[in-house]
């Protein structure tokens, strides 16, 4: 399904305002804490690298969901599945605050309204940019979704590597987690399900 899409250039990478000189002044006792000497040259801007980093990584939490929106919602009468799989996303575990990262897969059918193409992967960025755990994060899509579109259904699936596993614990790199969250048509109808899932199951085939 084609259909417009009000993106008005905007950027995907935005900032939080944190309180950067108290997080510079963490990340300075941080790096005396493991003996290293925060005025050596490798060393010397880290602080202030480190404090900027984290106000783009944790920009969700300054991010406005109708200035997201921001109008792209269109009355259409389609009743079809709409699906935009293979959103890439970047996280940071609350437990650890590592990176976690991987590929959402997000569907609705609607209820005479649809949203930007756009948006989506937005709105999977506005979660993906906090102190997350995967499983909350899911469902924090899923139900945006279903209380502002009010489809008839909203299915998410969430696939994502956990640094917080391979590079220490269990150490297990190969392991992926899955989650999902199901709403309306996709919980109460089988078929619906199963066609969501045989659609991102599917082969990625890279556009020409």
């Amino acid at each position: 399904m084609e259909y417009m899409d009000d993106d008005n250039g905007e950027s995907s990478t935005n900032l939080v305002n944190i309180d950067i000189e108290t997080a510079k002044k963490a990340i300075y006792s941080l790096l005396q804490s493991v003996g290293e000497d925060p005025g050596r040259e490798g060393l010397r801007n880290t602080p202030d690298r480190v404090a900027r980093m984290y106000s783009e990584l944790l920009s969700g939490y300054g991010a406005d969901p109708a200035k997201i929106i921001n109008g792209a919602l269109f009355n259409i009468n389609y009743d079809e599945m709409v699906l935009v799989r293979d959103i890439e996303f970047y996280s940071l575990c609350e437990h650890h605050m590592l990176p976690f990262l991987g590929r959402a897969h997000v569907a609705y059918i609607p209820a005479g309204k649809v949203i930007g193409l756009s948006k989506i992967p937005r709105m999977v960025d506005m979660y993906a940019r906090r102190l997350q755990v995967q499983e909350r994060m899911t469902r924090q899509i899923a139900d945006f979704l279903q209380d502002f579109l009010e489809p008839q259904g909203v299915a998410v699936v969430v696939e994502a590597v956990h640094l917080c596993s391979m590079m220490r614990g269990v150490k297990k790199h190969d392991a992926r987690m899955t989650t999902s969250a199901m709403h309306g048509a996709f919980r109460a109808n089988l078929a619906t399900r199963q066609e969501f899932l045989d659609n991102i199951s599917r082969a990625r085939v890279n556009p020409i």
